[in-house]
């Protein structure tokens, strides 16, 4: 595996400026890595390595609303969608990207794909399952996880409460999340200062959640694997099943056993693996 050599990047596209880590060789097959909340772009360093070494050019931006890209909204799901396509006119513009979404960056992967298909080659979205699995849904132990959710609807109080000692709610997501990882404390305090320069922006997407409910679910063509932790404290596996209707292209569910809610950093190989294995596949 070739050494990493991780750079900065500053991408402007038609959406605004935004921020970015990038390794591997210019002009290699680009994956745009995307992540989601209470996250940063840094956490996709341990797969990033692992794809340079498989040949790609992994690139992973801040999202709108996380410092030091844009901070301005709107912070909807639809502006995320075309953010992502936006991104991957800017990286390749000559040619489909591959993306990897995790948690809000997978609910804002599945209408980008639905609505440019043509911009992605093949796709992985991990932690988040399809949204239509959502729709009509019943189940009493996700909605105990999802207390925050409802929490994030109120105005004002969430930018408030959320920084609260040191972030603490932060540290509870993350541990009732991935119950059996413990983050890196210089990293984790990086994240905490990555939020305090971005409140409230990457909590006003929850707002969003319910207009996205209330919308006919979108449909993906794009090949597209579904990446779920055994262990995962936020969307329980069990949600990830019947999501094949949802896809008219290529599509395969994985749940990735002894790993939770944040498997880039709790199992890189095995991820990275998995997304390597799923493009070369759909190549």
């Amino acid at each position: 595996m070739r050494c990493a050599s991780v750079s900065n990047l500053d991408l402007s596209t038609r959406n605004g400026r935004f921020a970015a880590i990038a390794d591997g060789d210019d002009g290699a097959p680009v994956v745009m890595l995307l992540h989601g909340y209470p996250d940063h772009a840094p956490s996709w360093r341990p797969v990033m390595r692992r794809l340079a070494g498989a040949g790609y050019r992994a690139v992973a931006p801040w999202l709108r609303g996380y410092a030091p890209s844009v901070l301005d909204g709107p912070h909807t799901i639809d502006q995320l969608a075309d953010d992502f396509t936006a991104l991957a006119d800017a990286l390749s513009p000559d040619a489909p990207v591959r993306i990897v979404g995790h948690d809000w960056g997978a609910i804002g992967t599945y209408p980008a794909l639905a609505a440019a298909p043509g911009r992605f080659s093949a796709a992985v979205t991990m932690s988040v399952p399809h949204p239509g699995v959502f729709r009509g849904a019943r189940n009493l132990s996700q909605l105990r996880r999802s207390w925050y959710v409802i929490l994030y609807q109120l105005p004002a109080i969430p930018a408030l409460v959320t920084p609260r000692r040191d972030f603490a709610m932060i540290d509870k997501l993350w541990r009732d999340w991935s119950p059996g990882y413990t983050p890196d404390p210089d990293e984790h305090a990086r994240l905490k200062d990555c939020l305090r320069a971005s409140m409230p922006a990457p909590v006003l997407y929850y707002r969003s959640i319910a207009k996205m409910m209330s919308r006919r679910p979108p449909r993906v063509s794009v090949p597209t694997l579904n990446l779920h932790g055994a262990d995962d404290g936020c969307v329980g596996a069990s949600l990830t099943d019947g999501q094949h209707r949802w896809f008219d292209g290529p599509f395969r569910r994985d749940i990735v056993p002894g790993v939770g809610h944040f498997m880039q950093l709790e199992d890189p190989p095995a991820v990275a693996d998995a997304i390597v294995g799923w493009f070369r596949d759909h190549d």
